[in-house]
């Protein structure tokens, strides 16, 4: 029993001991090395040797890592070098790096490089004045500019940290990544070299000959050329810009979507759409809108707006249709209307209204199968109204009663104020009207048949009726008399749904609940390059070194950057934004695959 225990014990002592003996290994690990001339130089570097090339450079080994260089200073005490002339230093399979001049510190595995220092991977190159390189972080660090290569882009920055862990870059100040299709500038980009994946932060913008993207947060794909952009995001074309709560782009496809409080502004024909989510095709000059869609234009410096489902505006600025879809509203300071749908033409000043149109003007209704609007392009002021099968015109009397105008056909002339002066009522008309004497006092009804009637208009007011070939008609001075007509066949007055104010295009509709978006999250608070050392703590370098203590610290410029205020020359009218969707609901030719 008592050699049992003797054994235990002896085995205890063994493990202690050998224990800590590899945590002194691990704790006192030397650098190796190798050179074929070495020297001494009390005088000039004390405690130092002096390594040099002769046939073969200089060979230093410590825990996976090479350096070699032609010549050396090297602090075996300290276990510490400084490298001169074609340094190399290699670790592991994947970092190499060059530079004509390096430290390094065994005791702390912390180095430095300077002068046209260059770090590659298999997947990127980093090139720079100067760069630190912990090893125990596996992170590398410039503060002095620098430039990275990738398959796809080049990347430049004033300050960069690679966390070679995760094969990520993280650049800030003045970084610029220049590709050959765009160019993206940006207070700071978080690079994920093996993906191609950027995240933008702060102001940044992405540049081509055929658009402009601008965010304050926002996610790129360097290779794929796609993206969503947040927080204050626009993307600007030729003759549009696109602005959302979300943002989504394509570039290969010349396509982008937005969702939540979408703005899309048509610069070239002074319009502007409204939503809550949209696609733009660039190629085909078309914008998708839905969810509240609402369109707004200028006509003789009066704003016009339309509010559908679903609007769709097509074709170059020059040739410009929007078309609008289910339940659509059309308000204007003197007008309004309502229709299932309608089709503007720009180019030709044609708005048509279609299935069960009805139109507002003052205390006048017009209703008729089709209604179509024309106003002049180059005036921008309405010209002709025209009512196609079943017109029919009803004005509310001052006192009461309606006055009624029915037949085929109708056109209306409008004068430079947009208000009707005259209108003409063709083919099987038929008319019920409250005559009245100059002292406004009812003198009967005017119920008659007529071939065609001429009306005239003024202050939107009826002031003569003129009836052409086969009247026939009767004056009723007795409105009480059970047989008298009051009402023309098919009368069906909808005052009760007038737009009197913008705000009416969206009565009666359910409130609207947007879409929950998931943001882009803040880039990762990460502790700084340089940990604060105590008055204790041994130097990362060495009192040898060729850089002051002070160097080897956190500076102000080192942090993140918080965005400023924006730049009115990069973004108008901004909107907060949040995150997009990433695929189309309708495709180019127009058609619509399924409900977002």
């Amino acid at each position: 029993m008592k050699t049992l225990k003797y054994i235990l014990l002896i085995a205890l002592l063994t493990l202690q001991y050998t224990y800590g003996q590899e945590q002194d290994t691990i704790k006192d690990s030397k650098i190796d090395y190798t050179a074929n001339r070495t020297l001494i130089d009390e005088v000039k570097y004390p405690g130092a040797l002096i390594l040099s090339k002769v046939k073969e450079q200089v060979h230093f080994l410590h825990e996976g890592i090479d350096v070699w260089c032609d010549q050396a200073v090297f602090y075996k005490e300290d276990n510490f070098f400084k490298a001169y002339g074609n340094v190399r230093i290699k670790q592991g399979d994947t970092v190499n790096m060059n530079s004509t001049y390096a430290e390094y510190n065994g005791n702390t595995k912390f180095a430095f490089a300077s002068t046209g220092v260059r770090l590659s991977t298999p997947s990127q190159t980093l090139t720079t004045d100067s760069l630190f390189f912990d090893r125990t972080k596996q992170q590398a660090f410039y503060r002095s500019g620098g430039t990275v290569r990738d398959t796809a882009s080049t990347i430049t920055s004033k300050i960069g940290r690679y966390y070679m862990e995760l094969d990520k870059y993280s650049f800030k100040r003045d970084v610029v990544v220049n590709n050959p299709e765009y160019v993206i500038n940006s207070e700071q980009l978080d690079f994920y070299t093996k993906s191609g994946h950027a995240y933008l932060y702060g102001e940044s913008t992405i540049e081509s000959e055929t658009s402009t993207v601008y965010c304050e947060r926002g996610f790129y794909d360097t290779r794929g050329d796609t993206g969503y952009f947040v927080k204050n995001s626009q993307i600007d074309y030729d003759n549009r810009k696109l602005e959302g709560d979300s943002l989504f782009f394509d570039r290969a496809k010349n396509f982008a979507s937005a969702t939540n409080n979408i703005k899309v502004t048509d610069t070239a024909n002074q319009s502007i759409i409204k939503g809550h989510y949209a696609e733009v095709f660039r190629d085909k000059d078309s914008v998708f809108i839905t969810k509240r869609a609402l369109a707004i234009t200028v006509q003789d410096k009066d704003s016009v707006y339309i509010h559908s489902d679903t609007l769709m505006i097509t074709g170059k600025p020059e040739n410009r249709v929007i078309r609008g879809f289910y339940d659509t509203r059309l308000f204007k300071s003197n007008m309004s209307g309502k229709c299932d749908s309608v089709h503007i033409q720009q180019k030709t000043g044609l708005t048509k209204m279609l299935g069960n149109p009805v139109l507002w003007s003052s205390n006048s209704q017009l209703t008729g199968d089709t209604i179509h609007l024309l106003n002049n392009p180059k005036t921008e002021t309405l010209d002709t109204l025209k009512v196609f099968n079943n017109a029919f015109m009803i004005q509310k009397d001052s006192i009461e009663g309606y006055n009624q105008v029915k037949g085929k056909e109708l056109i209306g002339l409008f004068n430079d104020d947009n208000d009707l002066y005259q209108v003409d009522v063709l083919k099987n008309t038929e008319t019920i009207y409250y005559l009245r004497n100059e002292q406004k006092e009812l003198i009967g009804l005017n119920n008659t048949l007529a071939s065609s009637i001429s009306i005239l208009m003024e202050n939107r007011e009826i002031v003569d009726v003129y009836y052409y070939k086969q009247i026939d008609g009767t004056i009723n001075p007795d409105l009480n008399k059970p047989d008298v007509e009051k009402k023309l066949t098919g009368f069906n007055w909808r005052g009760t749904e007038q737009l009197i104010t913008k705000e009416d295009l969206f009565k009666g509709e359910a409130p609207l609940e947007l879409v929950k978006i998931k943001g882009i999250p803040l880039p990762t608070e990460e502790k700084a390059f340089f940990e604060e050392r105590d008055e204790d703590d041994e130097l990362l370098l060495n009192e040898n070194s060729r850089l002051k203590p002070e160097t080897l610290q956190n500076k102000a410029q080192d942090s993140i950057i918080t965005a400023p205020k924006l730049k009115k020359d990069l973004l108008k009218n901004p909107k907060q934004t949040i995150t997009p969707n990433a695929k189309p609901l309708l495709d180019p030719q127009g058609l619509t695959k399924e409900d977002n």
